[in-house]
């Protein structure tokens, strides 16, 4: 039976101080670190062991796959990388504190900014200190200068037909280490959820979520692997 596993990495350095992250690299913190390894070791208790892994070009989803790799005895397994199953893009909130943000701007537009499925935050600035088109692993991408959740999923969709989907096709099953917002672009579609009600689903660090598919690669209810 194919199965998919999703995993949002483990706490980062910017989840702990509050900070809108999106495409910034930022690494894991302890906890987030101990959390890739308790997904690790629970797929392995479980015994439900990826053959195929996925993630993003972001250190915090890579080290969460080799962390939980290495947990769970699979650290040989071929992995995929792609650009996108990177986090959506904050734009031109990228590293303020969350907080602060509210305090600045009140408490409605940020959840606006946070929450609505197709307002994106303001863009980036050319030139912040958070602009990316320098990054040697984004040369000849067409790197977005802010992104709602809408065109978050239309970004990630394409890529779950196109590459990660035929490997389920062909009974494997496949681990995707990545981030809230593409994850749940991933949910929305599996689940069938509203563009209203997946505003409100919070994607915990750390934590497998299964979905086993059918002969015609429908997928069943998404469980979470500790109440499997």
């Amino acid at each position: 039976m194919p199965t998919l596993i999703l995993v949002r990495h483990g706490q980062s350095q910017w989840n702990l101080e509050n900070r809108f992250t999106g495409w910034w690299d930022v690494d894991l913190t302890e906890k987030g670190v101990a959390e890739a390894k308790a997904a690790g070791a629970l797929m392995a208790k479980k015994g439900i062991l990826p053959t195929a892994a996925f993630t993003s070009f972001q250190t915090r989803a890579i080290k969460t796959l080799n962390l939980a790799l290495e947990e769970a005895g699979r650290l040989w397994l071929p992995v995929t990388k792609d650009w996108r199953l990177n986090e959506r893009h904050y734009g031109g909130l990228t590293g303020l504190n969350k907080q602060e943000t509210r305090d600045r701007h009140g408490d409605e537009q940020v959840h606006i900014w946070r929450r609505s499925f197709d307002i994106p935050p303001p863009p980036m600035e050319a030139g912040s200190a958070y602009d990316l088109s320098a990054d040697p692993r984004y040369a000849g991408i067409d790197i977005p200068n802010t992104e709602s959740l809408k065109l978050t999923i239309e970004r990630v969709l394409p890529y779950w037909e196109s590459a990660i989907l035929p490997v389920l096709a062909g009974g494997e099953t496949v681990l995707i280490s990545a981030h809230g917002n593409s994850l749940r672009a991933l949910v929305k579609h599996l689940s069938g959820i509203s563009d209203d009600d997946i505003t409100g689903l919070e994607i915990p660090t750390g934590q497998p979520i299964i979905y086993q598919f059918d002969d015609a690669m429908q997928p069943g209810l998404r469980a979470y692997l500790k109440d499997m």
